[in-house]
């Protein structure tokens, strides 16, 4: 068991990230805290689809010296997906920011406890 855990150490330090993150969003009330679970889950996955689409020994797939087999070469789509899941993941973050932002200037807090009941304070006066 231990021995996989060393030879996959990539994997397993996804799959912590991914638990710190995951225990940020379920356990923290601070909306800003959740932001920050959220964007170490995303860095979780990130490294894990890196990992994942590494093999040893192998090159980027840019061809040179005339080399077009495929087996020089490591597969391209993992890198592409996670760069894309980076460009998706900054701006969800920036658009949390601003909700947040909005939050705190209606209700000056980030706690969604407090939230929730000045919010519904604010029905029942209507």
């Amino acid at each position: 068991m231990l021995e996989n855990l060393l030879i996959n150490n990539e994997e397993a330090a996804a799959i912590i990230l991914f638990g710190i993150g995951f225990t940020m969003l379920l356990f923290q009330k601070n909306l800003i805290k959740k932001l920050i679970g959220m964007n170490i889950m995303d860095s979780g996955v990130f490294l894990f689809l890196a990992s994942m689409g590494y093999i040893s020994g192998r090159k980027a797939p840019i061809i040179v010296d005339g080399v077009q087999t495929t087996e020089a070469y490591i597969n391209p789509i993992p890198a592409g997906l996670v760069l894309t899941g980076i460009v998706v993941s900054v701006s969800v973050t920036a658009v949390m920011l601003s909700l947040t932002i909005r939050l705190y200037k209606r209700y000056h807090t980030l706690e969604l406890d407090e939230i929730y009941v000045l919010s519904k304070h604010q029905m029942e006066d209507r």
